[in-house]
């Protein structure tokens, strides 16, 4: 069974505060869905073309279906809806080895 990898692409926090309560309330959501963090990073460096970012958040997840699970279940909802009130994201998943 292939991963799932969440690559979270946060463009602008419009919320400091509430930005934080959201990183440390959701992270055991995440843990009981079976996902884990591979990339916490406020800094990279652009190679080649073009990106905006000031946050990047990797997370791999066991299956798509679990991250599925996950993103759409009651448990996690709250702290999406969170996030979205007070941060501007780019969300994306796919697949790996």
């Amino acid at each position: 069974m292939k991963k799932a990898y969440n690559i979270v692409n946060i463009l602008r926090i419009r919320d400091h505060e509430k930005f934080n309560e959201y990183v440390a309330g959701h992270i055991p959501t995440i843990e009981k869905f079976g996902g884990k963090f591979l990339v916490k990073g406020d800094s990279g460096e652009i190679l080649e073309g073009c990106w905006e970012s000031n946050l990047m958040v990797v997370h791999e997840f066991p299956s798509i279906e679990q991250f599925k699970e996950w993103y759409n279940s009651e448990e996690y909802r709250p702290w999406k809806e969170l996030r979205q009130s007070c941060a501007d994201v780019n969300v994306i998943l796919t697949e790996g080895e």
